[in-house]
């Protein structure tokens, strides 16, 4: 299992800053190269269903996503369902002094192809961790 955790303060309230995070077809406009859908329920609530398909043209790959847990402006939970991507992550927002939060972005997938794929991750999780890291900044911004 591969974890990933990055975080971003943001100068936007909590409730602001969760709607900004859970507003799934607008992700598309801060996170890099992927383009997020609501799928079932909208996207709301447990059970409700996502896709994102994360690339350039057609060469890329397709999350297929069930919410799991819905806490908001707290908490989303996700279980990474489609052939592409196994296993779970998280939107958190905290409450930070001043009218601002925190978004913590958390991912724990299963790596596919044993020691190769352990050797993979080691080789990209620089690049998928900036990645990151830039578009939750990027969201930030939009909020500021």
């Amino acid at each position: 299992m591969a974890e990933l955790v990055v975080m971003q303060e943001v100068d936007a309230p909590p409730e602001k800053t969760w709607e900004a995070v859970v507003d799934w077809e607008r992700q598309s406009d801060w996170m890099i190269g992927t383009r997020v859908r609501a799928t079932a329920q909208g996207g709301v609530g447990v059970n409700g269903g996502l896709t994102a398909f994360t690339g350039r043209g057609p060469i890329g790959f397709l999350d297929t996503m069930v919410i799991t847990q819905w806490e908001p402006p707290r908490r989303c939970v996700v279980k990474h369902v489609g052939g592409g991507v196994r296993g779970a992550g998280a939107f958190e927002v905290q409450p930070l002094p001043g009218g601002r939060s925190r978004v913590i972005w958390s991912e724990w997938v299963e790596l596919p192809l044993g020691l190769l794929g352990q050797v993979g991750w080691l080789l990209v999780r620089p690049a998928v961790r900036a990645g990151f890291q830039v578009s939750l900044r990027r969201m930030a911004r939009s909020l500021s």
